[in-house]
């Protein structure tokens, strides 16, 4: 099936340029050879892999086309599980699959037809930017989406990030909970999904570009390094966004959850509570 790979993604962020910071003249790249000690051009430049004793072994783009390899023209399907079953960490960037010409247009309808109903995901190993690679294969809409997928030694042991032992209560756990279901979406649209930095950075671009002083920063909120009443903390901020989406709190006074687990501090800590 002949396909073309398209980039499924773009990239919005701002580009800067290195400058010369005593008259802000553009500061350039050169590529320079240490055998011949000039400035090569990029024509010139090709790829070498550099041996433990310093020797360099040339490696063509013709070498890299005709490798022996299976996957180096071709993405091969090599199995196809539930989408589930995929950590979502080893997903990577996103590419379309275009089928070349009516020759192709058959066989991938097929092949997303059958994704589709079969409520699965393929896998795929594949040749890309000098390395083999394994791939994500799904249904988005009409077409095919490819994401790249790290291998399973390219993903880093959480163990060391574990945080330690501490006692946790079930009104704060049910608080979270609260706090969750506050702010649940049914999608990632609204204006809190937009990219505020860039925003910002292009205002501040836009003012020095009109000699204009650029936008100020809102005030930060002081932290004062003192232990925070959690449970205070998470019920001002179920509240916070049951405002934010229009309901109205129920009372203002603490919740019978929050009063039982007072009475119980007031008489000795309590166990776990029943369920």
């Amino acid at each position: 099936m002949p396909i073309t790979v398209l980039s499924a993604t773009e990239d919005h962020s701002v580009r800067f340029r290195r400058i010369h910071t005593c008259d802000n003249a553009l500061v350039r790249n050169r590529y320079w050879c240490e055998q011949e000690d000039r400035e090569v051009s990029f024509g010139e430049i090709g790829r070498g892999f550099e041996l433990p004793d310093g020797r360099v072994i040339p490696v063509t783009d013709e070498e890299l086309r005709d490798l022996p390899l299976p996957t180096a023209r071709a993405i091969e399907l090599i199995a196809f599980i539930p989408a589930a079953a995929v950590d979502p960490l080893r997903i990577g960037a996103g590419y379309y699959l275009q089928p070349q010409g009516a020759v192709a247009a058959k066989p991938y309808l097929v092949l997303r037809r059958a994704l589709e109903r079969a409520s699965r995901v393929a896998v795929a190993r594949y040749a890309w930017h000098g390395r083999e690679r394994l791939g994500l294969l799904r249904v988005r809409g009409d077409v095919i989406a490819l994401h790249g997928l790290l291998w399973p030694d390219e993903i880093r042991d959480p163990a060391a990030v574990v945080p330690p032992p501490v006692h946790l209560e079930e009104d704060e756990i049910d608080e979270a909970v609260a706090l969750i279901e506050a702010m649940a979406r049914g999608d990632l649209t609204g204006p809190e999904f937009t990219d505020g930095y860039t925003e910002a950075l292009h205002s501040v671009i836009e003012a020095k570009r009109e000699d204009r002083p650029p936008p100020q920063a809102p005030a930060l909120v002081s932290v004062s390094g003192q232990p925070v009443d959690l449970m205070a903390a998470l019920q001002e901020s179920v509240s916070k966004a049951r405002a934010a989406r229009g309901e109205t709190d129920a009372s203002e006074a603490p919740s019978p959850k929050a009063s039982s687990r007072t009475a119980g501090s007031a008489g000795g800590r309590r166990g776990a509570r029943a369920r």
